[in-house]
């Protein structure tokens, strides 16, 4: 049997999991990242890679597992050209809502219209531990 893949959701600091509240509650059914980014891991709680038919545990930035989700779709899109489905299954309530935050969160890179980026696209197989306040 091989190990499931890990992925954890960035929030503002160490305490924010207002994301994976958002996974759990059935509203985040998207995440997209750098194209340069998507395929490299980023330590314990992050694979990158993923792909469609992985199942992957979703952890909160304090390392405790939460739900697990199924991968299933990826996707590349430019970012002058944000599908409805990505940027709502991310939560957002435009598509020029989504280019602000990401511009926001990533202010070391150039996000002009023809920057891509991959998304993830999921559905949420298994609440591991839900909790109602903050961290």
């Amino acid at each position: 049997m091989t190990r499931r893949k890990k992925l954890s959701f960035w929030g503002a600091d160490a305490d924010d999991d207002r994301l994976v509240r958002e996974v759990i509650a059935g509203r985040k059914t998207v995440t997209a990242d750098t194209v340069e980014d998507y395929t490299r891991g980023y330590g314990e709680l992050g694979d990158g890679g993923y792909v469609a038919g992985d199942v992957i545990e979703v952890f909160d930035l304090k390392g405790r597992h939460r739900c697990t989700i199924r991968a299933l779709e990826v996707r590349t899109i430019r970012f002058g050209d944000i599908p409805e489905d990505v940027w709502r299954g991310e939560t957002f309530s435009s598509a020029e809502e989504f280019r602000e935050v990401h511009i926001r969160c990533l202010p070391h890179l150039d996000l002009h219209d023809e920057f891509e980026f991959v998304t993830l696209h999921f559905a949420l197989l298994e609440v591991v531990a839900f909790e109602t306040t903050g961290a």
